[in-house]
């Protein structure tokens, strides 16, 4: 395809997309109004997979374990050419809501392989969707990286999604993070009259909190670990025999995690020896990693970002946060830039980023974000030597 032709399509691929807004704002809206939590995310997937049909996209659902999950194709009929995969989300926080916007992530996403769809019988090539539920973790939590682990990125040249939040800009970098769980279990004795009689498992899950604060001197700056007591006994006048605790323990390289993580191991297994108590170490959840950044991939979101009018740094910032997208960036080329949707101080998992979410400047930027991904993907589909820079720069970063 000459540049002449490149230009008028990507034109004709912003003019589709304002033609349709509408009704992807209804979509992203109506998604925002049925919150649902990971892997119960049944009529958010419902609603995307519908959308999908209807625009010829054969899917798979129920996929690796994950009820609500799904993946959407429609292959050029004519030509060969790359496999793009558009990652979605679309679960809810607990008690909260859409608080991160993935009622924006999963539109946009479906809006942009849509239109990308239309034109690929021109150019060649497959457009993908990948549904992935439970991003925000929880029972079974983190479907991408189940996707990763049961292979079902194979043969996908990239992948691209967009996040909301308080400011425009490329990729930030994410933690790896371990979700991990820890049982005591003691004997339980009646606490006052033969306390001797009792092994209190609540007192090595206070233990291993005042072991890992301890520990929180001793760690690198990247380093984040927190948790929460689920379970610390069922009454005052009992000698707990069970309780439970879980921790995120991050860090900003997954060597580092797993260096974290065995410390934290150590000493769970020091609190149970010094207790009395016994302690059985689990992940609640699967394992994500960090973010490789793609520096060439983003560089091909900014200049389609440009045609919109919006000029972005393309220099990283440095997150806090952790991703499943992460486990998908180890394996294929992925990028997850971050789209405006309020305030530079809007920050996520509160109420504040929930309204922002259905706002007007959500909208706006749900719109923005389906153009600059579906402009990106037709670049990768049409452009074979920056698809061969992206992927050089892949594997560069991989044999590090």
């Amino acid at each position: 395809m000459n540049i002449q032709n490149v230009k008028k399509t990507k034109q004709d691929i912003i003019g589709e997309l304002e033609s349709k807004k509408e009704n992807y704002i209804d979509i992203s809206h109506k998604i925002h109004e049925h919150p649902e939590i990971g892997n119960e995310e049944v009529y958010a997937s419902e609603l995307l997979i519908d959308t999908l049909k209807k625009e010829g996209f054969q899917v798979e659902k129920a996929l690796a374990g994950h009820p609500t999950s799904f993946i959407a194709r429609k292959k050029s009929s004519k030509n060969s050419g790359p496999t793009i995969g558009f990652l979605a989300e679309y679960d809810a926080l607990p008690n909260l809501g859409h608080g991160c916007g993935h009622n924006i992530i999963g539109t946009a996403s479906t809006a942009a392989a849509i239109t990308l769809s239309k034109y690929i019988d021109e150019v060649g090539g497959e457009v993908l969707v990948f549904g992935t539920p439970a991003e925000e973790g929880g029972e079974n939590g983190s479907a991408k990286a189940t996707f990763v682990k049961q292979g079902l990125f194979k043969g996908v040249d990239a992948c691209l999604m967009v996040h909301p939040g308080g400011e425009n800009s490329v990729t930030p970098y994410s933690l790896a993070n371990n979700p991990i769980q820890f049982e005591f279990i003691g004997k339980a004795s009646h606490a006052a009259s033969a306390p001797e009689n009792g092994i209190n498992a609540l007192d090595g899950v206070i233990q291993l909190f005042n072991g890992i604060n301890a520990l929180r001197q001793h760690v690198t700056d990247d380093v984040r670990i927190h948790g929460i007591i689920t379970d610390g006994g069922s009454a005052p006048n009992i000698v707990p025999d069970y309780a439970k605790a879980k921790f995120f323990i991050r860090a900003f390289t997954k060597e580092n995690c797993e260096l974290v993580t065995e410390k934290v191991k150590n000493i769970a297994k020091g609190a149970a020896l010094s207790t009395g108590a016994k302690v059985n170490i689990s992940f609640f959840q699967n394992e994500v990693d960090n973010f490789i950044i793609n520096e060439k991939f983003d560089e091909v979101f900014v200049e389609n970002l440009k045609l919109l009018g919006i000029n972005i740094d393309n220099i990283p910032k440095k997150g806090i946060g952790s991703t499943d997208a992460g486990n998908v960036s180890q394996v294929v080329p992925t990028i997850q830039p971050i789209i405006k949707i309020g305030d530079k101080s809007l920050c996520a998992h509160t109420p504040e980023f929930r309204e922002a979410a259905k706002s007007k400047g959500g909208d706006e930027a749900l719109i923005t974000a389906s153009k600059a991904l579906a402009l990106t993907g037709f670049t990768l589909l049409t452009d074979e030597h920056k698809l061969l820079e992206i992927k050089k720069e892949f594997n560069r970063h991989r044999n590090l």
